[in-house]
């Protein structure tokens, strides 16, 4: 479980980002995750609970 993320890979999660994306990028692994939206930009701290509960689809990076 714990290699199952990694910084650079781009996540699919169930509910969308207000601009309409549904994919983020992993900047940051731990207790806490730092996403940033493929769409805006935006970034966000979540935590690792939800970020496990919530991915529809992990890609990794090339």
């Amino acid at each position: 479980m714990a290699d199952r993320f990694a910084v650079g890979d781009i996540i699919r999660l169930k509910k969308q980002h207000p601009c309409g994306n549904f994919e983020w990028e992993v900047l940051r692994v731990g207790a806490d995750f730092r996403l940033k939206c493929c769409g805006c930009g935006h970034q966000v701290m979540v935590p690792r609970k939800l970020v496990e509960k919530n991915t529809r689809e992990i890609r990794k990076k090339a």
